[in-house]
């Protein structure tokens, strides 16, 4: 079997390596370069480091490694996408866009045809049955990244390979203590995909600018201070309002008027609604018969919970009925869907704005 891995330099990517080796195979090390060197105000976006790590683990473990540059591809998919969506007031996703048009995407359309599997760092896994390839959720259910994979095709689907997915994160780091690679003590990533070592509102301000407006209380209308740019701001944000007796929630945005909505306490009632509206549905085995999937756990962020509730999909209105009110359902989020028993992840939705 062929294999091509996607190794970032971080330390979940480079112990796929060595399990890999251990089972038998030979991968071929690919680092794809989704920066943005080739933007002059993003000079400051190294991946010098990464490419060096993953160099060396190439070298120690005798794998062919190759350096491929998609930062086109990265401009012209995924942050046009996320510059669109923001300038429409709604909230994106660029790491689940990151892998459907990136890692599974372009690099196989360029790179990855010759190779029967395209193995990458995620906690996740999958599963056969008579029906074909199903994805599943990781071990690690804190880590568990299914959620960045639910837009991706049945065709890419049938291509992952996730040589950790079976693993706790402590393991995982142990591994790599115990081949000694660079990657071992390396924090985890917490930046989006295509920015690396940027900050995303420096980013937006560089993309779209900015344009001061009006804060104002949900309950009262009372003006309570200034944002530089509804863009800036997603439903349920608590962080950077820089209001004073708070928490503050972002509840609201008015995008003719230029006003944000925010609400005071930590748990105020407008942050919640049990409604949540989907655009359409996209399921992962397009084998499979989901007419008769009512009730599904799911997600509307990356987080370690499940929501239970009610899958609607009838008369051209699509919308997830939650058992319990849940907050922060921003539009333009993804809603990702998974079985009773938060074992395969289903598919996914985009969040409408209407309700």
């Amino acid at each position: 079997m062929k294999i091509a891995s996607l190794v970032s330099g971080g330390v979940d990517s480079s112990v796929t390596i060595p399990l890999l080796k251990e089972q038998g195979y030979d991968p071929h090390i690919f680092y794809i370069k989704i920066g943005m060197e080739h933007q002059s105000a993003f000079m400051d976006c190294p991946s010098e480091e990464d490419i060096e790590i993953t160099s060396w683990i190439a070298k120690k473990y005798n794998c062919k490694f190759d350096i491929v540059d998609l930062q086109e591809e990265y401009w012209a998919s995924v942050v046009k996408y996320t510059v669109e969506t923001v300038k429409k007031g709604l909230t994106p996703n660029p790491d689940i866009m990151c892998n459907l048009l990136i890692k599974f995407g372009a690099f196989n359309d360029r790179y990855g045809k010759e190779f029967d599997k395209i193995t990458t760092g995620h906690y996740a896994s999958n599963y056969n049955t008579d029906e074909g390839v199903f994805l599943s959720t990781a071990a690690d259910k804190v880590k568990d990244q299914t959620y960045f994979l639910g837009q991706i095709t049945y065709n890419q689907l049938q291509k992952t390979m996730f040589p950790i997915g079976h693993l706790p994160k402590a393991k995982v780091r142990e591994i790599a203590y115990d081949m000694k690679l660079p990657s071992a003590g390396r924090p985890d990533s917490q930046g989006i995909c295509f920015l690396g070592k940027i900050n995303y509102n420096d980013f937006i301000k560089a993309q779209i600018g900015e344009m001061p407006g009006e804060i104002r209380e949900m309950e009262s209308d009372k003006i309570l201070g200034e944002h530089k740019g509804f863009w800036f701001h997603t439903i349920g944000q608590r962080k950077g309002l820089g209001l004073s007796g708070g928490p503050w929630f972002v509840v609201k945005k008015d995008l003719e008027k230029n006003i944000i909505y925010v609400s005071n306490g930590y748990d105020p009632a407008s942050q919640y609604s049990n409604i949540i509206p989907l655009e359409n549905m996209h399921w992962l085995n397009t084998n499979h018969d989901y007419s008769d999937i009512k009730e599904v756990k799911f997600k509307i962020r990356h987080q370690p919970e499940f929501n239970k509730g009610e899958l609607l999909l009838e008369s051209g209105i699509n919308r997830i009925i939650s058992d319990t009110e849940i907050s922060g359902i921003a539009p333009g989020q993804f809603a990702v869907v998974y079985d009773m028993e938060e074992k395969t992840c289903l598919g996914s939705s985009v969040i409408s704005e209407r309700n």
